[in-house]
This record gives structure tokens, C-alpha cells and sequence, in this order.
């Protein structure tokens, strides 16, 4: 084969895969609109979403699988058609969003009619990439091993596992995107990477956000001591403790929250988010009822020390 007829190959082999990633992509946009409906009520698809339509997506998404989209971001990528597909965390966390692990695994269960090269063409691509790459490979594989890095954490003040809730694990990595992940039920944590030296974000509404930084070599691979936050805590017992002196209870919350602090309530099962005063949520917290054992903090912001901003869920 000469080398007009090589580059003829890989060029049809290159415009498929990228024909196929953006098939793929315009998939999933569908798939989120759909579980966006199952809760949630617009009359309108998801390209023409605006304002309200995409501040209440926005919620949904991080009720569901805590992550974030921007408001230039979705229109960028969901209103317009941009030439690029979006960064791999972001495919991740909207293929979790619509019950898939990440983006690789809705790509497997989404199978598409193949098309542009025919059997022959694909066959030959194939072993023109393999001859390619094996070299390759083999040289990536004999100067780079994978490391494992394994973590459990523990509540620095009770030293014992953190299992009540997963936190969230944000691997960091040098010229790449961030990488999102969860501990599992045992508050363990595990990566695999060629690099020697691990960094990542450990972080949840009841812990305080910690950078780590892991040599494979160190001892202290293994366990990883986080620090409660005392604010998100002092609210959760608040709601779920049984306090007897109500009037110390209320000096208390009203000491731990901003006068003009931004509260909001949000529904998973319905679009509304519902604005309270710092006063009407010290009296819910002060008012014992079956429902508010249910309270859960979903995020928050701390300025001067009081909480300004709080976001929370009543399950």
C-alpha cells in the first residue's frame, strides 16, 4: 500500500471516530433532558432551555451526582454546536447523571449503526493502527509501571472510619483534567497511576476541604485523618439531636449564622427552591418534627466566621 493510500485511511478512520464521538454526544444530551423530565417539568428541549430552566438543571444535577455546570458551559455545548466535545469530567458526571458510570460506559450501552467505512476498510485500519502502536506500547510499558495508591479515612475527632456518607475524591493531575471519584462503603479509596507522587481533593458538606499529597513510597499512604467541619455539624446535630434547652439552642444557631445569610431549600422531586430568612430556618431547626431528622446540608459558604450561604435538603 503506498503512502497516499495510508494517509487516505487514517484520515476516513479519523473523521468516523470523530463523527461517531459527536453522534454519541448528542445521545446523551437527549438522555439528560430525559432524566431531567422525570423530576422536574418544561415544556421546551433542552437547546432552547434559558434563565430559570437552566439555574433549576444546574440544581438537579448537583442534588443528584454533586457537580456543576456553568451557565456559559451549557451554552457552549448544549445550545449551540461547538466542533469540540467537552472536557472528560464533564461527559463523566452527565453519564452519572443519566445512570451511567462515566462516558466510556454510555458510549458501550448506546449502540449506534455503523457507517463510512465498510468491513474491509475497518479491518485494515486496525492493523495499520496496531502496527503502529504495538511499538509503542511496548516502550510506554517498559519505562512506566502503575503505582496504586490506596486511602481510608478517619474522622479526626472520633478516629474511626468515615462511612456515614461518601466523600468526594477530586484526583489532580498535571496539564489534565480533574478526576472525580467517591469512597466506597468501608470509607476506602483507591488509584492507579503511573506517577510516583498522587495529589487530590478529599472534601464533603460535614468535613473540611483538604489538599493531600502522596509519595508511593510513603508510609502514610494508607490512612488519611479528616478534619469535621464544626459549622456543618453543629447544624446537622441541631436538627438531629435531642436538645433539651431550646433557648440555648437558638442563641447558638443565631450565633453560628449571618443576619443577612442566603438559605435556600431544595426539592429533588419537583422543581422548587424555596429562600429562607435566617430567622425562619433557626425556627424550623427549633421546631421538632419527623422531617427534620431528614435535614441534610448540601453545601455552604463561611465568611467571618458565620455561614453566609447554606444549601440544604430535607430527604
Amino acid at each position: 500500500m503506498d503512502l497516499q493510500s495510508l494517509k487516505r485511511l487514517f484520515l476516513i478512520s479519523y473523521i468516523e471516530l470523530k463523527s461517531k464521538e459527536n453522534h454519541f454526544f448528542n445521545l446523551l444530551k437527549s438522555a439528560v433532558e430525559t432524566a431531567f423530565l422525570e423530576n422536574n417539568s418544561t415544556s421546551t428541549p433542552i437547546k432552547d432551555w434559558k434563565g430559570e430552566e437552566i439555574v433549576v438543571f444546574q440544581d438537579d444535577l448537583f442534588n443528584k451526582v454533586k457537580g456543576k455546570v456553568s451557565e456559559k458551559w451549557f451554552y457552549t455545548y448544549i445550545k449551540n454546536t461547538s466542533e469540540k466535545l467537552p472536557r472528560i469530567d464533564v461527559l463523566n458526571l452527565l453519564s452519572n447523571y443519566v445512570g451511567h458510570t462515566n462516558w466510556n460506559t454510555f458510549k458501550a450501552n448506546h449502540k449506534t449503526i455503523e457507517h463510512g467505512l465498510d468491513i474491509k476498510q475497518k479491518k485494515k485500519v486496525s492493523k495499520l493502527w496496531l502496527l503502529v502502536l504495538l511499538p509503542i506500547i511496548g516502550i510506554v510499558y517498559n519505562f512506566k509501571t502503575e503505582n496504586t495508591f490506596e486511602f481510608c479515612f478517619i474522622d479526626a475527632i472520633k478516629n474511626e472510619n468515615i462511612t456515614s456518607i461518601p466523600l468526594d475524591i477530586i484526583v489532580l493531575q498535571d496539564n489534565q483534567s480533574p478526576i472525580y471519584y467517591k469512597t466506597d462503603s468501608l470509607g476506602c479509596f483507591s488509584f492507579k497511576t503511573p506517577q510516583e507522587v498522587m495529589r487530590f481533593v478529599v472534601q464533603s458538606p460535614y468535613h473540611k476541604t483538604d489538599t493531600i499529597v502522596r509519595h508511593i513510597n510513603s508510609n502514610a499512604n494508607q490512612i488519611v485523618k479528616v478534619a469535621p467541619d464544626d459549622y456543618a455539624l453543629m447544624i446537622h446535630y441541631y436538627a438531629n439531636g435531642n436538645v433539651k434547652d431550646w433557648k440555648q439552642h437558638i442563641e447558638e444557631l443565631t450565633m453560628l449564622i449571618a443576619q443577612e445569610a442566603k438559605i435556600y431549600r431544595l426539592f429533588k422531586n419537583n422543581m422548587d427552591i424555596e429562600l429562607y430568612s435566617k430567622d425562619e430556618f433557626i425556627r424550623m431547626l427549633t421546631i421538632p418534627t419527623k422531617s427534620l431528622k431528614r435535614t441534610e446540608i448540601l453545601a455552604k459558604e463561611i465568611k467571618n466566621g458565620k455561614i453566609v450561604t447554606l444549601k440544604f435538603i430535607v430527604k
